[in-house]
């Protein structure tokens, strides 16, 4: 997959993805998916990201995430310590999934992906569709009923600390309505957001 040469601006969101190494799996156990959001929280919240929404898959991740806007970073200034932070992630947890199964080698599938989520439309979109990953999956029957994602957060059955659902919960009037919302998924809406999904 070739890399997508998109820079990050403070003020602005972004999906960032990535799957594994011929499609291969990146998570095995409860304990990776654990093991990756606390590297989340230690590389990528230090460098200004903001966690908007996530969802880990066996085989792939998806983070939608907004970029700080601080007295130091203008809304014009490129941030590159996006890419810093994603590079220490993957290293970080390449080399603990390596050491705890006997691998060697890579795991990802090249370096991180990421497209600029330049309009509200498809931040909402692409929230909805994050959240139904596991359900379009078969994995479970509710997206409530998948533990590594945010959607426990926007629906207030779990009060995590990494993501901030009110960036997207805002545009709703009560945490019922971003649910009817992600309940009304159709294919049509799939389209309107088929760029900045997986391939």
């Amino acid at each position: 997959m070739p890399r997508r040469e998109v820079k990050f601006y403070a003020g602005e969101y972004y999906h960032i993805y990535n799957r594994g190494n011929n499609r291969q799996k990146i998570f095995f156990e409860r304990e990776n998916y654990l093991f990756f959001l606390r590297r989340v929280r230690k590389y990528l919240l230090p460098v200004g990201i903001v966690i908007v929404t996530y969802c880990l898959m066996t085989t792939h991740y998806h983070l939608m995430v907004g970029i700080k806007q601080t007295s130091e970073v203008s809304e014009t200034s490129e941030v590159s310590e996006v890419s810093t932070g994603m590079m220490r992630l993957s290293v970080s947890y390449t080399k603990a999934i390596n050491k705890r199964y006997q691998r060697v080698g890579v795991l990802f599938q090249g370096p991180f992906q990421a497209v600029h989520v330049d309009r509200n439309e498809y931040l909402l979109h692409l929230s909805r569709y994050m959240h139904l990953n596991p359900v379009t999956a078969g994995l479970v029957e509710r997206p409530e009923d998948w533990e590594f994602s945010s959607y426990r957060e926007y629906i207030g059955l779990r009060n995590g600390t990494l993501p901030e659902p009110e960036i997207v919960l805002s545009q709703f009037p009560t945490r019922n309505a971003y649910q009817e919302f992600v309940a009304s998924y159709s294919k049509g809406d799939q389209e309107l957001i088929a760029h900045l999904l997986l391939d």
